[in-house]
């Protein structure tokens, strides 16, 4: 199935690319992350999902999205069964993707899931007995970070009185194989007027279909020679480091140094410029990532990214199963513990 034969995200139905999100659609997720974010603070607990199981499938390395994916279903009062890499899977006894995810699904209520492979999460679904939440697969697409990204700059924009409708976004780093990049832009295609200023090394440029795609619906799309050029008059700059476990070849000399680091910001005259990146970063030197320099600098919005992922995806689950914010609130109850006991240590 194509992605434009994808039916729109809703109650029962899997969540394989940003292409099934619309307007609509991304303002109700929003607004349902809002709701239950008092929830993913641990301010109150809810047990809506109870008795609900999640089965989570990662065949690639995760950490932040996998356990995201958890904590927002628990958070939600449901239980949680994990499986992580090949080696501890019947795929590697030869087990087809097929196989797996209907004798998988027939223990669950909702699969999330990761796979090194493009379309393989798409197969999943096609054999799958429920709802499908596509975590990553391949070089494709990773729907749910573009959400918390889109859901973060959105809150990082408008403090500052900014859009996301006309905001100019500078994109750096390696746009070919950045999944994250991809889902994206396309998800951004559904806003107006979005000028995209694109840097990338040699070799990782982005795709042509995705620039093609963002330029059919109104937007801007400029290649710029340096990271300082597209950092110029950028609203918002989101770097993303070099994917190379998608690479065979050798990586080539100038993959040297920092992707973006202050001195680049200063130089560009952007030190107050809204800071993202969809993690994990490479901070050691000579990593070509975002550089722990910008770290103290006002626009950092790396670590508010991770923390929305818990009400977006809380969001996901609960549209993907049905539940109401009526139902959630019904759940709620006072948090039995005094969270500030956290801080204090």
């Amino acid at each position: 199935m194509t992605d434009a034969a994808l039916p729109t995200f809703g109650p029962g139905r899997h969540l394989l690319s940003v292409s099934q999100l619309d307007r609509e659609a991304l303002d109700k997720l929003f607004t349902l992350a809002e709701f239950v974010t008092p929830i993913a603070e641990r301010k109150s607990v809810c047990t809506v999902l109870d008795g609900a199981v999640l089965c989570s499938l990662f065949f690639e390395p995760s950490t932040r999205t996998r356990l995201s994916f958890e904590s927002a279903f628990l958070r939600l009062g449901g239980e949680v069964t994990t499986t992580t890499g090949f080696t501890f899977s019947s795929m590697a006894k030869g087990e087809s993707i097929a196989d797996t995810s209907r004798v998988v699904s027939g223990y669950s209520d909702v699969l999330v899931v990761r796979h090194p492979d493009e379309g393989s999460v798409a197969e999943f679904a096609a054999a799958s007995l429920v709802p499908v939440l596509n975590a990553g697969d391949g070089a494709g697409e990773h729907p749910s970070q573009a959400l918390l990204d889109i859901y973060t700059m959105r809150e990082e924009l408008g403090v500052r009185g900014v859009e996301i409708d006309g905001c100019t976004m500078a994109i750096v780093g390696d746009l070919r194989f950045g999944r994250t990049v991809h889902s994206l832009m396309k998800l951004l295609g559904i806003f107006e007027g979005v000028t995209f200023r694109l840097f990338s090394p040699p070799s990782l440029e982005l795709p042509d279909a995705i620039a093609a795609f963002v330029r059919d619906r109104g937007h801007t799309v400029v290649h710029c020679s340096s990271v300082v050029e597209a950092v110029s008059g950028a609203d918002l700059v989101y770097a993303t480091r070099v994917q190379r476990e998608r690479m065979t070849e050798e990586l080539p000399p100038s993959l040297r140094g920092s992707l973006l680091d202050r001195s680049m910001l200063e130089e560009a005259g952007a030190t107050d410029i809204v800071v993202m990146h969809p993690l994990p970063r490479d901070s050691r030197s000579d990593s070509y990532d975002l550089s722990p320099t910008v770290d103290d600098l006002p626009g950092l919005a790396i670590f508010h990214q991770t923390d929305n992922g818990i009400p977006v995806r809380m969001a996901l689950f609960l549209t993907a199963l049905g539940v109401s914010a009526e139902a959630v609130q019904m759940t709620l109850r006072q948090r039995p513990w005094d969270a500030r006991l956290r801080w204090d240590l």
